[in-house]
């Protein structure tokens, strides 16, 4: 039978979030059910409810940086067990039988993945509801194992912005790393960990931003020199120059001045952005022989290789803990860019007002 969950969110895309009871599946024979005890904030659950990209079957309950504690699992559920601490991401659900699913690229299952939040679940059909709430019950599949060392409370951003910005980082390896001239354009939420990951991969990290304010912050988070983008003299002398960059500006905007950037065969991968970009002129990417892509979330394999790179390297997102019933606030603060870095909501607070 299904069970009564209590979550923050919406109702109409003009509406303010507020406490919303709604009903869980029950476990089937591969799931797994979390109690959540942090949930990341990220701008893609600002603009689902909104409905900025598309209808939205409300009520709708955001969310998808999910750390939590395993409190009962199917009796196929073999990788995770009750007592364990845990966390799901963006997806929580594929065929698991197609060629993307089989390499480990769940999000673009060719049967169209299942998301966490405002997707439609493949069995019965109901809407999935998000992490802003008291518990989940995902396929074991879409479950990961925090690893022993990483901080429970620091560590839900990984899931959505942390793996969004190391999935480019891997799949252009040949490109990052030692020896390697790396930019990363846009400092936020996914461009914070971006300068940290590619530093910590061993390359010599640009920060590109709009403003000389950022560059102490860049250098802090691990950033070996600040480029200045209205700086036309600084861009003009750093033509042909880094081997990748990563391009985390989350609005649409003119690439054609950071494509100049490339050195031969340099590579300019694109993961903020999901808006209309204005025209790019052929002849930047043939000279030099540059290209440009774009990424998303990466899948279960790469975000089991980024949660373990963390452990290791005791690498996280830059946070700020709010109380759940803060989370309208903080997303009037996230709009205005006036968070340092990831706002994560401490869910014990969901059933005790201030």
């Amino acid at each position: 039978m299904p069970t009564a969950a209590l979550g923050w969110g919406n109702h109409a895309p003009d509406k303010p979030l507020e406490p919303i009871r709604f009903e869980r599946r029950d476990l089937r024979a591969d799931d797994v059910a979390i109690r959540i005890t942090y949930a990341g904030i990220c701008h893609s659950d600002l603009h689902h409810c909104r409905g900025d990209w598309g209808e939205v079957p409300y009520p709708a309950i955001p969310g998808h940086e999910i750390v939590g504690e395993v409190t009962a699992v199917g009796p196929e559920v073999t990788r995770v067990q009750v007592g364990q601490t845990v966390a799901v991401g963006t997806i929580v659900d594929s065929c698991l039988q197609c060629r993307e699913c089989t390499d480990g690229w769940e999000q673009f299952c060719l049967e169209g993945s299942t998301y966490t939040y405002g997707g439609r679940d493949k069995q019965d059909g109901s809407v999935t509801q998000g992490g802003y709430s008291d518990h989940i019950v995902t396929r074991e599949h879409f479950v990961f194992e925090v690893p022993d060392g990483l901080d429970p409370s620091r560590t839900a951003p990984l899931l959505c912005a942390g793996i969004t910005s190391w999935s480019p980082l891997r799949q252009y390896r040949e490109h990052v790393g030692p020896g390697k001239q790396v930019a990363v354009a846009g400092i936020g939420g996914l461009g914070h960990l971006g300068v940290k990951f590619a530093a910590a991969l061993g390359a010599e990290v640009t920060a590109i931003t709009t403003s000389e304010k950022k560059a102490e912050e860049a250098r802090a988070l691990g950033a070996a020199h600040v480029l200045v983008s209205s700086d036309r003299a600084a861009m003009k002398e750093a033509r042909n120059r880094f081997d990748f960059i990563l391009d985390t500006i989350p609005v649409a905007h003119d690439v054609q001045p950071y494509l100049g950037l490339l050195r031969r065969a340099g590579r300019m991968v694109i993961v903020g952005a999901i808006a209309p970009l204005p025209p790019i002129h052929g002849g930047l990417l043939v000279s030099n022989n540059r290209a440009i892509g774009g990424s998303g979330v990466g899948g279960v394999p790469e975000t089991v290789e980024m949660l373990d790179f963390c452990a290791e390297h005791q690498l996280y997102p830059e946070v700020e803990m709010i109380r759940m019933d803060e989370v309208n606030h903080a997303w009037e603060r996230m709009e205005k860019g006036d968070v340092r870095y990831r706002f994560v909501i401490d869910m014990s607070t969901l059933e005790r007002p201030a």
